[in-house]
């Protein structure tokens, strides 16, 4: 029990850290390093998704022969429709962006801006939470190692997400203690749906690799739909793209040497 709340809380951290930025920085993050850790974020998720989340389903289905994707394949586009039907009934407002997403609402532009990162954070509380289902269940195919891995990538780019969010809302007039709060806010979702996955989880064993390409389909979901846009955005769209490789290295390195 005592691993798998450090495992959920891990991330969380990541969030906080990255919000308490604002406490020692002056200035707004220039765009080019906010493209930078949108794209390292990406990264670290796109690397996340398959080698600690889908690689895994599949190996876990090995024993339905030429069929062995179908788990994999149905979680993967369970996970897209679901946050498909998040992005579309949750009012959320994305940095940088002055058009609300989701349906029209009366909240406050940094109610919007936290709900909008508060929804891009569900996936990754529930990837965390099914590794640690299946690591705690006996399922194999999940080391102790492997589920660290994932906790610490999801931390590592949770840190430069904390300061998106922060240091926006700071600079549009928000106080540093105010704009602090509202950034570990954001991050509370992880360990919440991280903990509900791994009940879920827990009490269905056999639907482990569902649950593990059900994370992976909902983490890829907010990096094509959101993170890749906005890494690409403006000129020196390359800034981006370097970030994106080094955070999708240092995962897939993070995942082998300790899985």
């Amino acid at each position: 029990m005592k691993t798998i709340i450090i495992g959920l809380l891990i991330p969380f951290i990541g969030t906080s850290a990255g919000a308490a930025c604002v406490f020692f920085l002056k200035n707004e993050l220039k765009t080019g390093v906010q493209r930078a850790l949108t794209g390292f974020a990406a990264g670290v998720m796109v690397a996340a998704s398959i080698w600690s989340l889908i690689i895994p389903a599949i190996e876990q289905s090995e024993g339905m022969g030429s069929f062995a994707f179908a788990p994999a394949f149905a979680g993967f586009w369970a996970g897209i429709l679901f946050l498909l039907l998040l992005d579309h009934v949750i009012p959320h407002l994305h940095v940088g962006i002055e058009q609300a997403e989701g349906p029209r609402s009366h909240l406050t532009r940094t109610a919007m801006l936290v709900l909008a990162v508060t929804l891009h954070n569900i996936p990754e509380g529930m990837a965390v939470g099914v590794v640690y289902a299946g690591l705690v269940s006996g399922s194999g195919m999940i080391t102790a190692g492997g589920a660290l891995a994932l906790a610490l990538g999801i931390a590592i780019q949770n840190f430069p997400e904390g300061a998106i969010i922060s240091m926006p809302l700071y600079a549009e007039g928000k106080n540093k203690p105010r704009s602090f709060a509202l950034g570990v806010l954001s991050g509370v979702v992880e360990p919440v749906f991280g903990a509900l996955t791994v009940i879920l989880a827990g009490m269905i064993v056999p639907a482990m690799p569902y649950f593990l390409s059900f994370a992976a389909g909902a983490m890829l979901y907010v990096v094509v739909e959101e993170l890749i846009p906005e890494m690409s955005a403006g000129e020196h769209s390359n800034i981006g793209v370097i970030s994106f490789a080094v955070g999708f290295s240092l995962m897939m390195a993070l995942d082998v040497a300790l899985g």
